[in-house]
């Protein structure tokens, strides 16, 4: 007789099924319904939300690859689902129950950055992780947790003194994290993140310090260190929200550094200005701006939005007029890149489970223990991050090549000319 089947016709399981199995297999299916759950919560809250042709802009788009998390019954294998945003807004799905930096490694130290600012406590850090981890979270004491943080702040305090002199950025993206977690020094910390692309198109972490409301004089700290430790030049754009202080710090610090405000933050405060019944609408006229193939059509869907809707909602129409110039500041850039300068999204999606916290932390953080523990959450971000498409123009925009409507401008001399071909 052959092998004996693992289920019976009506679906039970097979008496002779390890317990082992049996667990296993009812984790994966608990897992895999609460990630569906998530997604389906995702595409309703764009289920309005068209492109200009009519069609649904976000949209299932087939799965990550398979891989294993740890649990108490042994690995268990998950699925997690993708999303395709054909607006260009940059939607993506990231699962706050199998979140990307929680990985198949069974290191414990890989977990815990993200449990802890998503609300547990030292004392209960070693219970969570029984439940998560099984056997390999024994002996995690409320000690050996605040053992591992001191090291984590030292390990941060190494890596914000690294030499510099050698580095060389291409693009910035810059943000202020509010993530609730509480300091010695008062409520909702504030991270100052900048992520950066190298000329060879890799994505790395530029700086990580804590600020105080997204200041000018914090970002200015945190930019005037930068150059202490050997920077020689800003990036050629920086990438960010236009409520921080980061500008008028840049502006004093790198003078030379073209600003680019994020779509998915202007999209926002500009939606948010209007009301209900028009977002819709809006946003497809908003679309219609970034996504344009030119400059000077972007221009013209800018001068109807305006004129759409800035007799009734001037103060939605003032939000996106004042920052005009650096909304379109991408076109100057080559076109394989525009996907990823229009947005800040490489920082929303690795502190999208942190930024969305409800529950605050019980016990206070000290500034060390904070800053430690963003610098490990990025660290196992980092790892899946991917170089940025049309890696090989960076070198043709570092020769200084000059870039209109997202091309090459032609009449330049002849060695610009051979590197832009």
């Amino acid at each position: 007789m052959g092998k004996d089947k693992q289920e019976t016709q009506n679906g039970l399981p097979e008496i002779g099924l390890g317990l082992d199995e049996l667990v296993r297999r009812g984790a994966r299916q608990v897992i895999q319904q609460a990630i569906e759950a998530e997604l389906a919560e995702l595409l309703a809250q764009y289920a309005n939300v068209k492109t200009l042709a009519g069609r649904q802009a976000v949209v299932r788009n087939g799965y990550l690859p398979e891989r294993d998390i740890v649990t108490a019954a042994g690995p268990v294998t998950v699925k997690v689902p993708k999303v395709r945003d054909r607006s260009g807004t940059g939607v993506k799905f990231n699962s706050s129950v199998v979140p990307p930096y929680v990985r198949k490694s069974p290191r414990v130290s890989a977990a815990l950055p993200w449990l802890y600012l998503k609300g547990i406590s030292t004392g209960d850090m070693g219970d969570a992780l029984s439940v998560l981890l099984g056997e390999d979270a024994k002996g995690l004491s409320a000690n050996v947790v605040s053992r591992l943080k001191a090291q984590w702040a030292d390990e941060w305090k190494q890596w914000d003194k690294r030499d510099l002199s050698a580095c060389r950025w291409v693009y910035w993206w810059v943000d202020g994290i509010h993530t609730g977690a509480r300091s010695e020094d008062h409520d909702g910390q504030c991270l100052l993140v900048i992520i950066g692309v190298t000329p060879d198109g890799k994505k790395e972490r530029v700086a990580i310090a804590d600020g105080f409301r997204e200041s000018k004089a914090s970002w200015a700290e945190v930019l005037l260190d930068l150059k202490a430790r050997g920077l020689k030049a800003g990036p050629r754009l920086a990438i960010g929200d236009g409520a921080m202080g980061f500008w008028a710090a840049l502006e004093e610090v790198f003078p030379s550094t073209t600003a680019q405000r994020c779509w998915f933050h202007k999209l926002g405060n500009v939606l948010n200005a209007l009301p209900a019944t028009l977002q819709s609408k809006a946003r497809a006229g908003l679309q219609a701006i970034f996504m344009a193939e030119t400059r000077a059509d972007a221009i013209s869907a800018f001068g109807q939005f305006v004129s759409t809707y800035g007799a009734k909602y001037p103060k939605a129409v003032e939000k996106l007029v004042q920052d005009k110039d650096s909304l379109l500041a991408f076109y100057d850039f080559p076109a394989e890149h525009w996907q990823h300068i229009r947005t800040t999204n490489p920082i929303e999606s690795t502190f999208a489970t942190v930024r969305h916290r409800t529950t605050r932390s019980r016990n206070c953080l000290s500034r060390a223990t904070f800053l430690g523990l963003a610098f490990k959450l990025m660290e196992e971000a980092e790892k899946s991050w991917r170089k940025i498409r049309g890696a090989d123009k960076l070198a043709v925009l570092l020769a200084g090549v000059p870039f209109k409507d997202g091309l090459p401008v032609q009449d330049n001399p002849p060695e610009q000319q051979k590197l832009a071909a």
